[in-house]
């Protein structure tokens, strides 16, 4: 057994035991959709949910290293942060619109600014 067929094979235990816990209520994600994304912070000995809410820029499948980068522009400043979906630091992703994209990545939002960043909301796929 190789050192890929033994890791691939924790990684299909460890979704397993995801998809049994809490995780398995994941929303279907697509790029161009907008969400928000509650983030476990530990402030001292305070833990809080802090949410995150922007456009999905791109999308990383690879099993358990599943990855989305979402967008957001704060005070003038464009923030991007990338979100490992299966990490315990993320307590809830919420779907706030489905958008409409013919792209894959949309890394062309980076050079726009205002409302040339704004996606159509796409309405054939439920919430």
């Amino acid at each position: 057994m190789t050192a890929q067929e033994i890791i691939r094979s924790i990684e299909a235990e460890e979704i397993e035991n995801l998809k049994q816990g809490s995780k398995k209520k994941l929303p279907q994600i697509y790029v161009g959709d907008t969400v928000k994304v509650g983030v476990k912070i530990i402030e001292g000995g305070k833990e809080r949910v802090q949410p995150y809410e922007g456009t999905v820029i791109s999308m990383r499948n690879g099993g358990i290293n599943e990855t989305i980068t979402v967008r957001r522009v704060f005070q003038g400043v464009g923030v991007e942060r990338v979100f490992l979906l299966h990490s315990p630091r993320i307590a809830s992703i919420k779907l706030i619109r489905r958008g409409k994209v013919r792209r894959a990545k949309l890394y062309y939002l980076r050079e726009r600014i205002g409302k040339a960043t704004r996606v159509k909301q796409r309405f054939d796929r439920p919430l």
